[in-house]
């Protein structure tokens, strides 16, 4: 085993892991290859993942749904990458007070509009 690879692995065993850990073990495996292939080719490979977790949520068994909602979570994360989104603050942003439509942490905003 290289000493990248244990580097990344020693990082991610054993321990909670967040958003910010997340990002850099996926800049860490991919960068290169992601900014070679662009937002585009990337948001492409996103949709797919998207389909297959579609299909794992109408049939799919429990590994399989886990293993498609990694996937489509590495892929936006590839993205934000390649985009320099850093995926921590644009959440802590977005939603640390709460929901975006009407600013609380248990959302009221009607069923029909968005959130």
């Amino acid at each position: 085993m290289s000493e990248t690879h244990e580097t990344v692995r020693q990082e991610t065993d054993d321990r909670d892991i967040t958003f910010s850990d997340f990002q850099r073990l996926i800049r860490k495996m991919y960068f290169e290859k992601d900014v070679a292939r662009g937002v585009e080719g990337t948001f492409m490979w996103l949709v797919a993942e998207l389909g297959e977790l579609a299909e794992a949520l109408r049939s799919g068994t429990a590994e399989e749904k886990a293993e498609e909602f990694a996937d489509v979570v590495a892929w936006l994360t590839t993205i934000a990458n390649v985009s320099n989104v850093d995926l921590t603050a644009a959440i802590r942003k977005k939603y640390g007070q709460g929901c975006p439509g009407c600013g609380r942490f248990v959302c009221v905003c009607p069923d029909a509009g968005k959130p």
